[in-house]
């Protein structure tokens, strides 16, 4: 789990260095993958000698990285997974890795605040950035879109496939449905390769997508919004030669068609959005936020159904799996990832819950998908979710610490949390039988933003050999799910 202590201390000594340069005051916006950025009131994004400098700290912070600030040399340090990013204040050379790399513009103070150019930190950390200079808008979107936020309701799920309830998660600009396509991989810009699965054609009636397919399919669904669109994502797929002999499908093949009289969709798109691998995507332009279930029947059809919201009376927990995709966590002493531990906990509360009439529940994500801090307080406010639990685990730098600590934590942010936090604990320290190391406050932004009961529990240290050992086993797995569940009823009576 990242800590917010390192941001705390990175402002602290941003105090002891006076303002070194200066930007015209101007009202200004910092969008990453289109959720607007709050700002600093005394520092904002804007252009400094023809170069768009923003603050690094909202970029940071919004990511999710890792700040650390050295005193003696002005060194700001951000980490995020294998890459390491060097700037030090008034230097117009930076460090990325082990290569240095000129700026155009140093980064300076402004108001106490790290400003940096904004091309170099897209081109550093793997963003895709523009300027709007009408409107003053910083435009920044991360590699993943943030749109992998995949909402999981276990308790309506359809064999084979699963059931998905979403609230729309994120934003993500229009020209990212669709590419030009390279059609020298396929001739005939339909599947002519056999190993890839062929779209047969598409319908939608009675709140219902039904997409066809010859061969396997595995649909990746997730939301949009802006407006609100529900997107399946097909991987090893292409449209096959007899697609436009029921639907239109255009040069650079894309299609659409309008649903009219239809409270909850207003149409439909399609094209081939990717070529590395050969990716259909498939778009439903809702009129309204909607919950939806993926059912995929595992014989060429995937069934999206349009769900009405459900006022069951029965309590919510939303079940959040830390970290993802490109955000792997902590990295344990036999470089295990953090991620692959928390899914796999959250995959086994699910398992549970199901059988369990009396608690609705939602998780954050079921695969391995990257989703942003915001993502996740956003699933659980828009649900209205009775509780909160967020699943990690911990790690310390045993050598520059020289402690190497075993056990396990549970963390509030709020006073209203602190008793479901205890009910927790108890429950976490018994499933997991390692040292007690207490219930902690702690200013994490899962469980500061969320307005309900919120938890952060860490079952163990992963720069601990011992609790590593432990926490990839199944067993520890399934009785730190069992823990949970075991608290979430305590605490609500059940």
């Amino acid at each position: 789990m990242k800590k917010i202590g390192s941001f705390i201390l990175f402002m602290f000594f941003l105090l002891a260095f006076p303002v070194m340069g200066s930007a015209a005051p101007s009202t200004t916006h910092i969008y990453l993958d289109s959720v607007e950025l709050q700002q600093p009131d005394n520092a904002a994004a804007d252009i400094v000698k023809g170069n768009v400098m923003v603050p690094l700290r909202v970029i940071a912070e919004g990511l999710g990285y890792d700040v650390k600030w050295e005193q003696k040399t002005g060194t700001v340090t951000i980490s995020q997974n294998k890459t390491s990013l060097k700037l030090v204040v008034n230097s117009d050379q930076a460090v990325v890795d082990s290569s240095k790399i000129s700026l155009s513009t140093a980064p300076f103070l402004q108001n106490n605040t790290t400003m940096v150019p904004l091309r170099f930190v897209g081109e550093q950390m793997g963003l895709k950035v523009s300027w709007d200079n009408a409107d003053k808008s910083a435009y920044l979107y991360s590699p993943n879109g943030g749109t992998d936020g995949e909402i999981i309701n276990g308790g309506t799920s359809s064999s084979p496939g699963s059931a998905t309830e979403v609230i729309t998660v994120v934003n993500q600009p229009e020209q990212s449905e669709s590419i030009t396509p390279n059609t020298n991989n396929s001739p005939n810009g339909t599947g002519t390769n056999v190993n890839l699965a062929q779209i047969e054609g598409m319908s939608y009636s009675d709140n219902r997508l039904v997409i066809s397919a010859t061969g396997n399919i595995e649909p990746q669904v997730f939301t949009l919004t802006a407006p609100s669109r529900i997107v399946v994502d097909i991987p090893q797929a292409a449209f096959s030669d007899n697609f436009r002999n029921t639907l239109s499908l255009d040069d650079q093949f894309k299609g659409e068609f309008s649903i009219t009289d239809d409270t909850k969709i207003s149409g439909i798109r399609y094209s081939l959005f990717s070529n590395s691998p050969s990716t259909i995507r498939v778009v439903m332009v809702l009129n309204q936020d909607s919950l939806y279930s993926v059912t995929n029947s595992g014989e060429g059809q995937v069934f999206i159904d349009l769900e009405e919201k459900r006022d069951t009376g029965r309590k919510l927990v939303v079940i959040d799996a830390g970290h993802g995709g490109s955000q792997p966590g902590a990295i344990g002493v036999t470089k295990k990832q953090e991620k692959d531990f928390t899914l796999g906990v959250a995959l086994k509360v699910e398992t549970i819950l199901k059988q369990d009439p009396s608690i609705d529940f939602v998780l954050t994500r079921t695969t391995d998908v990257t989703m942003s801090l915001q993502d996740r307080v956003k699933v659980a406010n828009d649900l209205a979710a009775d509780l909160f639990v967020s699943i990690h685990g911990n790690s310390l730098d045993t050598i520059k610490t020289g402690n190497n600590p075993s056990g396990s934590e549970t963390y509030y942010s709020r006073d209203e949390s602190i008793p479901f936090a205890n009910v927790m604990h108890k429950h976490l320290v018994a499933a997991t039988g390692l040292n007690d190391r207490k219930v902690r406050y702690s200013s994490l932004h899962v469980t500061r933003e969320t307005v309900m009961p919120a938890v952060l529990l860490e079952a163990g240290y992963l720069s601990n050999t011992g609790d590593e050992t432990l926490m990839y086993t199944e067993e520890f797995q399934q009785r730190v799910a069992e823990g949970i569940v075991a608290g979430i009823k305590e605490y609500l009576g059940l």
